[in-house]
């Protein structure tokens, strides 16, 4: 095997901790920007535009791991399936806690009750993200897929 087909063997899992890592940031862009927002209708508008970056990127991320690379992992790893089932379910959860807080965000709810959707959203997360991590990085590192970081991981 020469270097560049071990790089790009090892790239799988290289991406996802790096996409894991720009998520973890959006998330605390969008909390700090809801803290350091004034108060009432132009906070909410602040973080509206940040909630709408970070949702629309963790929501393709979990689109992307769904539709490309779990299945990839589940035909190279059939013992990983109630793994991949498990993290699947946790992105639907996640993307019901996504709508709850767009949802106050339309209705121009108080910051209060926009950081506890935050922090809900963010608690959530970084569990999925570390068990993710946990269950897959090792398989990632030796996982064949051809395909587009982007596509696969989402657009961040």
């Amino acid at each position: 095997m020469t270097e560049r087909e071990t790089t790009r063997l090892v790239a799988w899992s290289q991406e996802l901790r790096r996409v894991h890592h720009r998520l973890r940031d959006a998330m605390a862009v969008t909390r700090a920007a809801l803290a350091d927002g004034t108060p009432g209708e132009a906070a909410t508008r602040e973080l509206l535009l940040y909630c709408h970056g970070f949702c629309t990127a963790l929501d393709g991320h979990h689109q992307g791991e769904d539709r490309t690379l779990f299945p990839a992992i589940a035909a190279a790893h059939p013992e990983l399936r109630p793994v991949l089932r498990a993290l699947e379910q946790d992105h639907s959860m996640i993307a019901h806690l996504l709508g709850g807080l767009q949802a106050a965000v339309d209705r121009t709810a108080p910051p209060e009750e926009l950081d506890q959707h935050l922090e809900g959203i963010a608690a959530i997360m970084e569990s999925h993200f570390r068990y993710e991590e946990r269950q897959l990085l090792t398989v990632l590192d030796t996982l064949e897929l051809a395909a587009v970081p982007g596509e696969v991981l989402g657009p961040i």
